[in-house]
């Protein structure tokens, strides 16, 4: 198992070094950014339902599922995006790879824990806007630069225990922190100097998901299965500064100051939403799976890390989820793609964030393959995620991209007490 996790760590090592970036969205300028995390690539690939737990793979959405696992599990995974962003006036592309996850996932009899890291949500993007006026026959050029970098990580502890055969419970608490920084820059060609704002926040906070799982034989050959996974309000405490200064413009995004005008901090929460997920499938245990969920998520009570943000509202979220997955022949011996395991999936999400009266949308498309490694219960997921999001309309921005998305899963048995020495 050692060597296996060294394998993931130096895969993980790479993922992060490449990764400069970890988003391109220009909607990551508002609340806490582009929330990126839609579960493990096995959920992910299924339109990112999670209703459904097995005994060798980490379902980190719902800790109720580490009550289910036989073995110690180690899970890590990422994604290359590829984006084209869409406007009434201008196309321009996008590409970034980043780390989406890291944990691991313990089996101890009727319980189960399991710990790790998530790249929560991302700010990344970098805007140029150039207008031009005439009056009296003389033209004025204005331009407006914005950059935006940081982003939100949280580092979880969750806990199952199967209260009998058909139901288990669980419970994670998680400690939120990052920062966030955002520039804006204009510059007139009359005048010699541009002004800069820059907005830094420290976010930090701490929020807990309860959950349930529950299974149940309709007969014979198919189970019947349900989840609930509920997140209460939390805050996230913001601590920002905001500076204003005289700058020397530059078209390389690294002004250089000429004089600080003001300087300014503030501390004040963010609030996280409640969030209500509700689940439901059937399948054939070993052979194929069919669910679906719905999340409700209490938006309008979200806010922006700076309360003078205009032209953005928020209301309450709602996403729908449906997927599955199919196995011709988890026990091949002869034929390997017989093992391989096939998922696909559908999911489609009102954001609940308005801009301009418009509703930012979010839907895509996912299929993928769950490949086994050898004689081993580890496995390497691999897989594609298509969608759009946002809306070109009132002059904003319409997000097409894809996804592919890469994990490992490794298995193995820890804390079994020997025999012989």
């Amino acid at each position: 198992m050692i060597k296996k996790i060294n394998l993931a760590l130096f895969l993980l090592f790479s993922i992060v070094t490449i990764a400069q970036q970890s988003t391109s969205s220009p909607y990551s300028f508002y609340g806490i950014g582009d929330v990126r995390f839609k579960g493990t690539a096995e959920n992910r690939l299924m339109g990112g339902v999670s209703v459904f737990s097995d005994s060798i793979h980490v379902n980190i959405q719902n800790p109720a599922s580490y009550a289910n696992l036989n073995l110690t599990t180690y899970t890590v995974g990422g994604s290359f995006n590829s984006s084209r962003l869409n406007s009434f006036t201008a196309n321009e592309k996008a590409q970034r790879t980043t780390l989406d996850y890291m944990a691991v996932g313990i089996p101890m009899k009727k319980m189960g824990f399991g710990f790790g890291l998530i790249p929560y949500s991302a700010v990344g993007y970098r805007i140029r806007n150039e207008s031009s006026t005439t009056v009296n026959n003389e033209t004025t050029t204005t331009i407006k630069r914005y950059e935006g970098t940081g982003g939100l990580n949280k580092v979880f502890l969750g806990f199952g225990y199967k209260i009998n055969p058909n139901l288990n419970v669980g419970a994670d608490i998680n400690y939120n922190f990052g920062n966030v920084q955002t520039t804006g820059i204009e510059k007139i060609s009359d005048l010699q100097f541009g002004t800069q704002e820059v907005n830094t926040s420290e976010l930090s906070g701490v929020n807990i998901n309860l959950s349930l799982m529950y299974k149940r034989k309709i007969n014979q050959k198919l189970d019947a299965f349900g989840s609930f996974i509920f997140s209460p309000q939390s805050n996230l405490r913001s601590k920002n500064t905001r500076t204003n200064s005289t700058v020397v413009y530059s078209d390389f995004f690294d002004p250089q100051n000429v004089d600080v005008a003001a300087s300014e901090s503030s501390t004040n929460n963010i609030k996280l939403p409640a969030k209500a997920t509700f689940g439901f499938g059937v399948g054939k245990s070993k052979k194929w799976m069919m669910g679906t969920e719905l999340t409700f998520q209490q938006n309008s009570k979200f806010g922006n890390r700076f309360n003078d943000i205009q032209n953005v509202t928020y209301k309450n979220a709602f996403k729908f989820g449906l997927g599955g997955y199919y196995i011709p022949n988890y026990t091949s011996f002869s034929n390997y793609f017989k093992k391989i395991t096939y998922r696909g999936g559908f999911r489609y999400e009102n954001t609940g964030m308005k801009i301009k009266n418009e509703t930012i949308r979010d839907y895509a498309f996912t299929a993928g393959l769950g490949l086994p490694l050898g004689g081993t219960f580890s496995n390497l997921n691999l897989g594609v995620e298509y969608g759009r999001r946002g809306t070109a309309k009132a002059l904003l921005i319409e997000e097409n991209y894809t996804n592919v998305i890469l994990s490992l899963s490794l298995n193995d048995r820890w804390f079994i007490k020997r025999k012989y020495d």
